[in-house]
């Protein structure tokens, strides 16, 4: 995943605040992350479907893996609302593997087993574009290359990622401090949520600048979380206030900036961006995020949000 160092005091005074595009996508629908005591999945989402049509979002891709409907039933209504809320739904496969643990024909044929339930609401072909999952693109070169080529021979193209800043680490201890009610620890939550958005923000356009001397059409990587539902508002204000306007995904990723395969063979996997530099042999420096304070918050309300 991302592998930046930030310096983003350095970068508010030389990056641009000119209009910038950017496309916002979600991943893991209908089903991702622990939820609060009395929070259903379908609430979950609602909300998010509320604020995109609220604030005049423009059509939002929503990236499945159907085996959390055959685990929970009820969240087909999830992927029905999503669809008949004017949204396109995209491949993320269909148990969420990860390819490094897989052949390329073991994986692809996950992939194949999402089909059923794309066609189920889509009949033109809106559904052919592919999410990789945990960004991992394939850890050798070989199987990076069969993977993509099964991908392509299929239709699909892929619906790469330049804007992320791993918004997933926030939605389960928000179910836990929802269980016990620390107010204290939902607050740093809504405040270090943001912070690091912004950080990520100016640290991800730093290495499209590094990589190509400007700014390009950023495409958002986001999850169908309890607390992204929460924040959504916010962040999207956050986004607009720094100069951004936002765009379908594939009129972002028709930039000709993505026509590059990133095909190096990364274990670690990343954004588009990130791969990118990867292949080129340009630094990157490793991540800063409260993962550990993110962890260890509301350990007793862990049994409650489990347990219900």
């Amino acid at each position: 995943m991302l592998r930046l160092l930030l310096t983003c005091t350095a970068l508010a005074g030389t990056l641009s605040l000119s209009a910038q595009k950017l496309a916002i996508t979600f991943d893991d629908l209908p089903a991702h992350g622990d939820m609060p005591p009395t929070v259903t999945r379908q609430q979950i989402a609602d909300s998010i479907l509320h604020t995109l049509k609220q604030q005049r979002m423009p059509k939002i891709y929503g990236f499945i893996n159907a085996l959390s409907v055959q685990d929970e039933p009820e969240t087909l209504g999830i992927l029905q609302a999503w669809h008949d809320g004017g949204n396109p739904l995209g491949n993320h496969t269909w148990s969420h593997p990860d390819i490094n643990d897989l052949t390329a024909e073991k994986f692809l044929a996950d992939v194949d087993k999402n089909e059923a339930m794309l066609k189920r609401f889509d009949h033109h072909g809106d559904h052919l574009w592919f999410r990789y999952p945990f960004l991992h693109e394939g850890d050798t070169v070989e199987k990076h290359r069969a993977v993509r080529a099964g991908l392509l021979a299929r239709g699909y193209k892929i619906a790469e990622v330049t804007m992320d800043f791993e918004d997933y680490l926030w939605n389960d201890p928000y179910a836990r401090c929802s269980a016990t009610g620390d107010t204290a620890a939902l607050q740093y939550l809504h405040d270090s949520y943001l912070q690091v958005a912004e950080q990520y923000m100016d640290a991800n356009r730093k290495l499209a600048q590094q990589l190509f001397g400007k700014d390009i059409p950023y495409v958002l990587l986001m999850h169908l979380g309890a607390f992204d539902a929460r924040m959504l508002p916010e962040l999207l204000n956050l986004y607009r206030s720094k100069g951004f306007r936002f765009v379908e995904m594939p009129k972002a990723l028709k930039d000709r900036h993505y026509r590059t395969d990133p095909e190096g063979g990364d274990e670690g996997g990343g954004s588009y961006t990130e791969l990118l530099m990867s292949i080129r042999s340009m630094d990157t420096a490793e991540k800063e995020k409260p993962y550990a304070k993110l962890e260890q918050l509301c350990p007793d309300g862990a049994a409650a949000v489990h347990d219900k």
